[in-house]
């Protein structure tokens, strides 16, 4: 029984680029050992990445000083656990809550 794919139509699209911008993209593709066109696909992707952040970060809800708060003793809450190897703090780690907050203000 055959699957049901969909089918993925690739255009092409000529691209100018100016002389500069093509050689550095075309040094940095041999570098990542990849095609021209696999690293302009993906520096579009990353590019079209970062600006769906920066619009999501512009339309989410503002962080309040009450939402701040919650967050902040949801971490606090004990867990009833020891921490991991590795997930222990620093030795000589001070936190900047409670006197020593106080004392850079």
């Amino acid at each position: 029984m055959p699957e049901n794919r969909k089918k993925v139509t690739v255009s092409k699209f000529p691209l100018r680029l100016m002389p500069s911008v093509r050689r550095g993209a075309e040094n940095f593709s041999a570098k990542e050992g990849v095609s021209l066109n696999q690293f302009i696909n993906v520096a579009v992707a990353e590019k079209l990445a970062h600006l769906q952040h920066e619009q999501w970060l512009k339309s989410r809800r503002k962080a309040t000083p009450e939402m701040i708060a919650n967050a902040l003793a949801l971490l606090e809450r004990p867990t009833g656990s020891t921490p991991g190897k590795g997930d222990r703090l620093p030795e000589g780690y001070r936190s900047m809550r409670g006197k020593d907050a106080r004392k850079k203000s």
